[in-house]
Formats: C-alpha cells, sequence, structure tokens
C-alpha cells in the first residue's frame, strides 16, 4: 500500500509540474500580448498626430502634394498593417507586414520633413511647432514601447525554448513570438522634427 501512495503521490506532483510549467508560458505569452498593446496606443497616437502634420503643412506646401499624399498613403498602409498585428501579436507574418509598413511610413514622414526645411513660414508656424513636438514624443514612446514588447517576447521564447517547457510548448500550440525589429536604415534613424 505504501509503493502505492508513494507512487500516486509522485504522479500528482508530475502533474502539478505539469500545470506549473503550463501556466508559467500562459502568463508570458499574456505578458508579451499586453506589451504589444503598448506599442498598439503609441502607434494609434502617432497614426491620428499624422494627418493633423499634414493638414496644417499643405497650406504651406501646395507644390509639394505627391509627398503629402505618400504620407497619408503610408499612414493608412501602417493602420491596416497595425490592425492586423493588434489582432494577433504572435503572427510572424502580421508582424512582419507591420515592420515594413512603419519602415515606409517613417521614410515618408522623414521626407516630408526634409522638404519642410524649405519652407521657413511653415517651420515658424505654432501649431506645426507642436505637433512636431508631439509626433517627437510619440516617437519615444513607440521606442520605448517595442523595447518593452522584445524584452517580453524574448523572456517569452527562452522560456518556451528551455527544456522541459519545450515539450508542453510544442504540445499545447505555443508557437515563438516574433520580435518587433527595425529592418529599414531610414527606420533606425528618428525623423529629424527641428524647427
Amino acid at each position: 500500500m505504501i509503493p502505492g501512495l508513494i507512487f500516486l503521490g509522485l504522479i500528482v506532483l508530475f502533474v502539478l509540474f505539469l500545470v506549473g510549467i503550463y501556466n508559467s508560458l500562459v502568463t508570458l505569452r499574456n505578458r508579451f500580448k499586453n506589451a504589444f498593446s503598448q506599442i498598439d496606443v503609441q502607434l494609434k497616437r502617432r497614426y491620428d498626430l499624422i494627418p493633423n502634420l499634414v493638414e496644417t503643412a499643405k497650406a504651406y506646401m501646395k507644390h509639394e502634394r505627391e509627398t503629402l499624399e505618400a504620407v497619408i498613403q503610408a499612414r493608412n498602409q501602417a493602420v491596416t498593417a497595425e490592425g492586423r498585428a493588434a489582432a494577433n501579436p504572435g503572427d510572424a507574418s502580421a508582424m512582419k507586414g507591420l515592420m515594413g509598413a512603419e519602415a515606409t511610413l517613417t521614410g515618408a514622414v522623414g521626407r516630408l520633413f526634409a522638404l519642410m526645411e524649405s519652407y521657413p513660414d511653415l517651420k515658424a508656424n505654432q501649431n506645426m511647432a507642436q505637433l512636431t513636438e508631439e509626433l517627437t514624443s510619440t516617437e519615444n514612446r513607440v521606442a520605448f514601447s517595442r523595447q518593452a514588447y522584445n524584452d517580453a517576447v524574448t523572456e517569452y521564447n527562452t522560456s518556451r525554448e528551455k527544456f522541459p517547457n519545450a515539450i508542453i510548448a510544442n504540445s499545447m500550440g505555443f508557437t515563438a513570438a516574433p520580435l518587433f525589429e527595425v529592418e529599414s536604415k531610414e527606420e533606425r534613424q528618428a525623423p529629424k522634427v527641428q524647427f
């Protein structure tokens, strides 16, 4: 009878061990999804600022319609890609789409700011100065949120790859989460918003 109780006790301990691993993976997965939602908030703020920036610039940059339209088009593509990524931050293809759209948007905004340098009246506009300051602040928040997201993803991926966690992770559908990486040279450099 004692060997049976010992065997039963070992089985209970093993099941509790497996439940602990599963619960830690769930916690880490939820942590990286929450970290992505922080990026999501900052990106939405950024996307809301860009149309205001373009509208303010339109009055001064009538001959730069192509550049202004490129910024709005890039913004709209980024909003669409961000929606897909927000629906499932663990989907590598959605995250890759978001990273590509963000790179395009950053390049378009950078070109807009470069053109704005040749419009002194626009540079002196109080509304434009306020918008660029808010955009700069938002860019810093996005960078901080990306770092927190990547830290959470790294912790999750590391935990799911460790033994014996890998056995449970693979059998229970815990797939690797993608990092939010900067792919283009333009995106590695923050847009210059000096006035």
